[in-house]
């Protein structure tokens, strides 16, 4: 029988009304920024927003697409659906100013497990420098989380742009967090690793899963210098698709740099998977890197490779051109 969190036991499986869980979100989302004026308590917020330019994205977490409950704790799940949303407004080069978190629960879903899910919101919204200005609880089947992003930007930096004779860029590692969630659904090693190397890198990989990073500091960077920017969440491939498309172009794409921007922790957690890192690497998703193309690279990226003229994505190892996975497609899967 699995533990109890420490929410959990203070809560004891305790069963709130609705609007005694909206007000216990009002205390653990307090809407304190000069940008919000209405948070949570109305029937919508109201924001001031600075004379910049608005960047507003919209991003779903929902149980069996996303997530499983057996790997992530509620804390967890709350936390990536923040970073998921946010990931989208540093891919425009834009900073969040608030957010609107919409949950679907179970009609029996207990306090402990909800405290949990808002602690992992308000985690994330802070980190992030947002705060939670408001949302909905509905009951359903299974648990969904909606979260609408609002962010400003100097300049929004959009997918198009990129021009035949730049850099492809990258920002972050991708892979890691595909190796995660393989270590997680095989169980993780049942005995205790006395190899530092592979726990650590084992750790690393679950971590990139269960706690990623949306790379806004890169994405403001990137902002300045990059001709075009996107993020990476269902696959380095495909979104690098997403991105020629958009431009026009033809992105070379060279595999070596891509395993490199990984580091040592990636080959010996898709080991321990037992996984092929060039696969996890091009079509794992959820690492939520930044892609971009400039003339060169902006301090954080790592050159990837380049930009010609033509269309799509071509993966090269060693002057040789290799077969790549496209990723995740929400109404295909895994491809």
């Amino acid at each position: 029988m699995r533990r109890a969190t420490a929410s959990q036991a203070r809560y004891a499986l305790a069963m709130a009304t609705e609007h005694e869980r909206i007000a216990a979100l009002r205390r653990l989302f307090p809407a304190a920024s000069p940008a919000v004026a209405m948070g949570i308590g109305d029937d919508a917020a109201v924001l001031h927003p600075p004379g910049k330019p608005l960047v507003w994205t919209v991003d779903d977490q929902v149980e069996g697409v996303h997530f499983h409950r057996r790997w992530l704790s509620f804390r967890d799940v709350g936390y990536r659906a923040v970073m998921a949303a946010v990931s989208d407004v540093a891919a425009m080069g834009a900073r969040p100013l608030a957010l609107l978190t919409s949950w679907t629960l179970p009609p029996r879903f207990d306090d402990g497990s909800f405290t949990e899910l808002a602690e992992g919101v308000a985690e994330a919204a802070s980190i992030c420098g947002a705060v939670v200005a408001g949302g909905n609880l509905a009951a359903g089947a299974n648990v969904a989380i909606s979260t609408t992003v609002l962010g400003v930007a100097d300049a929004p930096k959009l997918r198009r742009g990129a021009a035949p004779g730049e850099l492809v860029c990258l920002g972050g590692a991708v892979g890691l967090a595909a190796a995660g969630l393989r270590l997680l659904a095989a169980g993780l090693p049942a005995e205790p690793l006395v190899d530092d190397a592979k726990r650590n890198a084992i750790a690393a990989a679950v971590e990139a899963f269960r706690r990623p990073r949306a790379q806004l500091a890169l994405g403001i960077v990137a902002a300045a210098q990059a001709s075009a920017l996107i993020d990476v969440s269902d696959g380095l491939v495909q979104d690098a698709g997403h991105l020629a498309t958009a431009s026009g172009v033809r992105l070379v794409l060279e595999l070596d740099a891509i395993l490199a921007a990984g580091g040592a922790s990636l080959a010996v957690a898709a080991a321990a998977a037992g996984a092929d890192p060039r696969a996890l690497a091009l079509a794992g998703g959820e690492d939520y890197a930044l892609l971009a193309t400039a003339p060169v690279c902006p301090p954080g990226f790592l050159a990837i490779g380049r930009v010609e003229a033509g269309a799509g994505v071509e993966v090269r190892e060693r002057g040789e051109v290799v077969e790549a996975l496209a990723g995740f497609d929400h109404f295909m899967g895994a491809r």
